[in-house]
């Protein structure tokens, strides 16, 4: 069985490898041929933390996986990572334990990856500026997904930690990113500034108001995952035009903000523009003018994950990176 480290997949895979594989992986979700159970969130109040367990399968292609993403907050206090994952694929013609794979990355790389896809077919051609509201581990590849699709000059930050912004800055600085980086003091201060906003917090309340959005911004939501969540406001929901998202039965059971904006009455889930998938190789935007806001809401599928770990393993075996382990 071939084994990757988190630095092997990085070294060897990218954000540009990942948005074609999404996009050739919801060629095929369309033949009907994926299996997606429902994913498995134990939650362990004490820590204000969940572990995840993601199962999925190509039956057409015959291969499987699981992932197992765990996320504990309060980890950054005694020098571990938040977000920790690995992945086992599986041929499902013969069952061979094909890869295991460190995660993590690949949690990030995917759905920096999605909010790409949906960046390109939903946000203005002229899109100039990008404001990133929470500066923790997924938000990098959140950056990297759009900066992939358009041509930004200027980025802005906001993070409750005003260092960690900062710190962020840095990091964007220190892997190449040459657009000129601000750091605010207020998330609503990104507003009247972003073309495109990325949220990536694990927020329980709007982060920011919804009253106070531009004509024209469109919005990437991948932070909150779960039903209690909720990182844009109801105003936000019913301000967006078209909203799209990952997977519309996980979205129902997880998108706290769309099941809340659901239980008011002043907005359903039927107002869905569509699932990423089906926009994601059309060769045209799908807003309608400059004027729309528009809106792409993330909680994660395993078949996602699926697709970027084909990935990540057909091009290691091609490379000749990773170990061969025996068991």
């Amino acid at each position: 069985m071939l084994v990757l480290s988190e630095k092997i997949i990085q070294e060897n895979y990218q954000m540009a490898d990942a948005i074609r594989d999404l996009k050739e992986g919801f060629r095929s979700k369309a033949d009907g041929t994926i299996q997606n159970p429902h994913r498995t969130v134990i939650e362990f109040p004490d820590h204000q933390a969940s572990i995840l367990y993601m199962p999925s399968a190509d039956m057409k292609r015959e291969i499987a996986s699981i992932k197992i993403v765990s996320i504990f907050p309060e980890n950054p206090t005694v020098g571990k990572a938040t977000t920790q994952g690995m992945l086992l694929l599986t041929d499902a013609a013969n069952g061979d334990h094909l890869c295991m794979m460190s995660a993590s990355y690949l949690t990030r790389l995917r759905t920096g990856a999605l909010t790409g896809i949906a960046t390109d077919k939903l946000a203005r051609e002229d899109s100039k500026t990008l404001g990133v509201i929470g500066t923790g581990a997924m938000a990098f590849e959140q950056t990297l997904g759009v900066l992939e699709v358009r041509a930004i000059e200027t980025i802005y930050l906001f993070n409750r930690t005003e260092e960690k912004a900062h710190q962020f800055k840095q990091k964007l600085h220190n892997f190449g990113v040459k657009q000129e980086i601000h750091v605010l003091t207020s998330a609503n201060d990104i507003l009247d500034k972003a073309d495109v906003i990325c949220c990536s917090t694990r927020s329980y309340t709007p982060i920011f108001d919804g009253y106070l959005l531009q004509d024209g911004t469109h919005i990437n939501g991948v932070g909150s995952y779960l039903p209690h969540m909720r990182e844009v406001d109801l105003t936000t929901v019913q301000k967006a035009s078209k909203i799209v998202v990952d997977d519309l039965p996980a979205v129902k059971d997880e998108a706290g903000e769309l099941i809340h904006a659901d239980s008011t009455g002043k907005w359903c889930f039927s107002d869905i523009h569509a699932e990423l998938g089906d926009i994601s190789n059309l060769d045209h935007l799908v807003r309608e003018s400059n004027e729309e806001i528009t809106f792409f809401k993330s909680v994660g599928a395993a078949y996602i994950d699926l697709f970027v770990a084909k990935g990540i393993y057909e091009q290691a075996k091609a490379r000749g990176v990773g170990d061969d382990v025996a068991f």
